[in-house]
């Protein structure tokens, strides 16, 4: 299990040119507790002033940790944007990202690890780029 290390704040390159899309983030976590504030933490920062509906769909697959009262916890302080999912078990992370991608209602979705190995400062740039490919 790997621990998300604080980044540096970053300003986002947030494309001005961005069609008209809704963005849905699905993030699978297993005894992630540790990782979910800094995670919401840098999604927010990354999606400040994004111009479009985004959505952070959390998965828990069967964690024995904290995770899924982290999970409740931090949507409750992160409001509408955060969704979720707790899984019964641990289905592992393919069936886990199934989950999150089955319940995601943006049009675009991007995939990422719940330990912030993956920046989200990029998202809306590698957007952009999907998007006007």
């Amino acid at each position: 299990m790997t621990t998300a290390s604080p980044l540096p704040p970053a300003r986002p390159e947030i494309p001005a040119d961005l069609p008209p899309h809704r963005l849905s983030l699905v993030v699978p976590m297993y005894n992630e507790a540790q990782n979910v504030a800094p995670l919401l933490e840098r999604v927010h920062q990354s999606l400040e002033g994004y111009p479009h509906p985004w959505e952070i769909v959390l998965v828990d697959d069967g964690s024995s940790d904290a995770t899924p009262a982290e999970l409740r916890r931090c949507a409750k302080e992160y409001g509408t944007h955060v969704r979720v999912v707790e899984l019964m078990r641990n289905f592992k992370q393919t069936a886990a990202m199934q989950a999150g991608i089955d319940t995601a209602r943006g049009d675009v979705i991007v995939t990422m690890d719940g330990d912030l190995q993956n920046d989200p400062v990029d998202i809306p740039r590698m957007v952009g780029r999907l998007l006007r490919e």
